[in-house]
């Protein structure tokens, strides 16, 4: 188990990915003009190709990564004896709870070269956040969480996030508060087991 600070963000893999594709599209760029100033073949993949492959890498590279150190990390934990009951995948952060340990292991989008398998007590508050708005009849909402605080950093865990606001008697809304609500028990559930 990890006694180590739970840390969200690692921040010279963040600057990796934003700025690495840049500047190799800019430095591409710079041998295109320099060499290739008359234009021809050489100019247009130059030109074309790293950031046609930087719009890709930034799409698809970071989630590719994620995906895969998941992966990893759902057999590492089976190779361990941990049990997971309880597995929860969202955009930024994947959260898996052994409630009859109680214990959680975490992985988060932008570290996601660092695992984290600790103990549930270590979970100081635990809630969900319908993320509600408004009044009367604008009431709605465009994100369902639940949350929780480990060493004093928050954690949010999106169960339903959406680029417009529902109402709140919508299906969606009410499924990602019913999802909320099942972690925060989960969560509750294995922190009163951990010792």
């Amino acid at each position: 188990m990890n006694s180590e600070t739970v840390k969200k963000l690692n921040v010279p893999y963040l600057l990796s990915y934003i700025l690495a594709p840049a500047a190799v599209t800019a430095l591409c760029f710079f041998l295109g003009y320099t060499f290739f100033h008359d234009g021809g073949a050489g100019a247009a993949i130059l030109f074309m190709v790293p950031p046609a492959l930087s719009v890709l890498w930034w799409a698809l590279g970071g989630k590719m990564i994620f995906k895969g150190k998941r992966k990893k990390l759902m057999n590492e934990l089976e190779r361990s004896g941990f049990l997971p009951n309880h597995t929860f995948d969202s955009d930024i952060c994947t959260v898996v709870v052994d409630v009859e340990h109680g214990k959680i292991a975490l992985i988060f989008f932008w570290n996601p070269f660092q695992n984290y398998v600790l103990p549930a007590s270590r979970i100081s508050k635990i809630w969900t956040d319908d993320g509600k708005t408004g009044m009367g009849p604008l009431t709605g909402s465009s994100r369902v969480s639940f949350l929780f605080t480990v060493d004093g950093i928050r954690i949010r865990v999106n169960t339903f996030t959406s680029n417009k606001r529902w109402r709140m008697d919508s299906d969606y809304i009410l499924t990602g508060i019913s999802k909320a609500d099942m972690m925060a028990g989960v969560l509750t559930e294995a922190k009163e087991r951990s010792v």
